[in-house]
C-alpha cells in the first residue's frame, strides 16, 4: 500500500493511464462513425485517422488528424506540466515521461496495443527538451515537405532529437530518451520493412 500512496507512484500510474487514451479512435468513432484499429494501418495515431477518414469525408479527415495529433501531444504535456508543479525530481518527471508515451504505444483500454507514440513522444520533450523538439520538429517538417513519407519524417526527426540531446546537454543522463526513441522505433518496425522494400506510402 505504501507503493499507492508514493506520489511518484501515483504519477506513473496517472502517465501511463492517461498516455493510453486513444484519442484517434474515440474522435474516428464519434465524429465520423469508422473504425481505425480495423482499417489503414490498424493504428489509433493522427496519420492513420487522417488517411481512413479521408475516404469519407476529405475535410473532416483534416479537422480530426489535427485534433488528434493535438490530442496525443498534449496528454504527455498535460501529465509532465503536473508532474512539475507537484515538484517531482528530474528522475521521476523521465519516469512520467517514458510511461506516457508507453501508455499511449501499448495501451491499457486497447489489450495494450495502440498507436506509434510520435506526437505524445514529442509532447514530453517538448516539456523535458524543448530546443531539441525544436529541431526535431524542423527536421520533420523539412523531410514532410520533400519526402512525403511520415514514417520516415517522424523517424528522421525523432533520431534528430537524439542526437542534439548529446549534443546541447552531453552530461544530463540519456537513458530515458534513448528509452522512448527505442520504443518509437520498435512501434514502427513494420514502417521500416516497408521503407528498406521501397513499399511505404506517401502521403497526398
Amino acid at each position: 500500500m505504501d507503493f499507492l500512496t508514493n506520489l511518484n507512484a501515483q504519477f506513473y500510474i496517472a502517465a501511463y493511464l492517461v498516455g493510453g487514451i486513444p484519442f484517434g479512435l474515440i474522435l474516428a468513432r464519434v465524429f465520423a462513425g469508422v473504425d481505425v484499429k480495423a482499417a489503414g494501418s490498424h493504428s489509433i495515431g493522427a496519420t492513420n485517422v487522417l488517411r481512413v477518414v479521408k475516404e469519407k469525408d476529405p475535410v473532416l479527415a483534416k479537422k480530426l488528424g489535427a485534433a488528434t495529433l493535438a490530442l496525443d501531444a498534449l496528454k504527455g504535456i498535460a501529465v509532465l506540466l503536473a508532474a512539475k508543479a507537484f515538484g517531482l525530481s528530474d528522475a521521476a518527471q523521465w519516469g512520467v515521461a517514458v510511461l506516457a508515451v508507453a501508455g499511449h504505444c501499448f495501451s491499457p483500454y486497447l489489450w495494450f496495443e495502440g498507436g506509434k507514440g510520435i506526437a505524445t513522444g514529442m509532447g514530453v520533450m517538448l516539456v523535458m527538451l524543448p530546443v531539441e523538439t525544436l529541431i526535431a520538429l524542423t527536421v520533420w517538417g523539412l523531410m514532410a515537405k520533400t519526402v512525403r513519407i511520415s514514417s520516415l519524417s517522424s523517424l528522421t526527426g525523432v533520431l534528430a532529437l537524439l542526437l542534439s540531446s548529446f549534443v546541447i546537454h552531453p552530461q544530463m543522463a540519456h537513458a530515458p530518451v534513448i528509452l522512448i526513441v527505442v520504443i518509437l522505433f520498435y512501434k514502427h518496425i513494420p514502417n521500416i520493412v516497408r521503407l528498406l522494400r521501397g513499399e511505404e506510402k506517401r502521403v497526398v
